[in-house]
């Protein structure tokens, strides 16, 4: 039996999505679009061959069509799509944020532990990435020691007009914030934000680029370059500094040419192509999940710890200091 997923949002990632379900994992299927859009609605549907339009997505949620939720639509919207799905007592996978504010995302959490199960699924894809596995491997049997440091960049070949200094952090840093959480098990205790000298490629209400400085409650210190007009293309590195040794991310896989007296490598500038495996893996696991009654994706408390931790460092960006965290504990729930 197929899952029957309803779609909000028929955008990029939307789309994508849509059609990742119905082409390329097992056990669902897209019955229902919605998109503020409608003509963008019509579009997947008639690509998809599956689903009905739906004009009202609070129609959709109710549908006794639809199985399960997929929010995709513009992050000002995800809260409310979210909190009537679980209202609906449907799963619901939501893409980054989970809503965009704390307070918001705090919401989400309160209605799902009221509602006594597990719900909600946050697109933090990097988790699934075989790469950043590797490393989580690397960590729990302490081939490296004790990780003292970690190094990362996030750097974009280049970002519109409408990229603004605070979206490095909401729209891009947030991969960084969450993974390495994941993968150290550990919250933050401080963040520091440095702006280095602004490349001739950005714009007035951009400061590019920027360097972010976590600290977490062991003492693990962190840095993240983020450079949204590189120019060469999309890259993500992260490398961990152990007391015994050292653990880097892999290249994506990438084929050697040799041409013209040079050696060289293409390096992609899309960042769904970087992270189309973990895209994939990502939802198989929420379909799973659900057969199986329990997922075990990201969940709401990790979009609401995300969504503090962009806070302070949207913060950190005005003031320069170093700005505390207040920990939070995570309710037995979310363990």
């Amino acid at each position: 039996m197929n899952i029957k997923f309803g779609i909000i949002g028929a955008g990029m990632i939307g789309s994508d999505h849509a059609t990742r379900i119905n082409k390329s994992l097992n056990g669902g299927i897209v019955t229902a679009v919605n998109d503020i859009n409608i003509e963008s609605a019509k579009r997947l549907v008639a690509e998809l061959g599956t689903a009905e339009v739906f004009e009202d997505p609070y129609d959709l949620i109710r549908s006794p069509e639809v199985n399960a939720i997929l929010v995709c639509s513009i992050g000002s919207t995800h809260e409310e799509f979210v909190l009537a799905s679980i209202a609906a007592g449907k799963y619901v996978f939501c893409e980054k944020p989970l809503a965009t504010s704390a307070s918001a995302c705090k919401n989400i959490v309160d209605a799902e532990m009221n509602f006594g199960k597990r719900l909600v699924q946050v697109g933090f894809m990097r988790r699934y990435d075989s790469g950043y596995q590797k490393l989580k491997k690397v960590i729990e049997n302490s081939e490296i020691g004790d990780v003292l440091m970690i190094h990362c960049a996030h750097r974009n070949p280049t970002v519109p007009e409408s990229y603004v200094t605070e979206m490095a952090v909401s729209d891009s840093l947030v991969h960084e914030i969450d993974v390495i959480r994941w993968l150290l098990k550990e919250d933050y205790v401080t963040a520091q934000m440095i702006f280095a000298k602004k490349t001739k490629r950005s714009h007035g209400n951009l400061h590019d680029p920027q360097i972010l400085l976590l600290e977490t409650r062991s003492g693990i210190r962190i840095d993240v370059e983020m450079f949204v007009n590189c120019q060469y293309g999309y890259d993500i590195q992260c490398e961990l500094v152990g007391s015994d040794g050292i653990a880097k991310l892999p290249e994506p896989e990438s084929l050697v040419i040799r041409k013209d007296e040079k050696k060289f490598t293409s390096i992609d500038t899309d960042w769904k192509k970087r992270f189309i495996k973990a895209y994939d893996i990502e939802l198989q696991e929420f379909i799973d999940g659900i057969v199986g009654n329990k997922i075990q994706g990201p969940s709401s408390w990790d979009g609401y710890v995300a969504a503090i931790a962009c806070d302070i460092c949207i913060k950190a960006q005005k003031t320069k200091a170093i700005e505390p965290f207040s920990i939070v504990e995570t309710p037995k729930f979310y363990r």
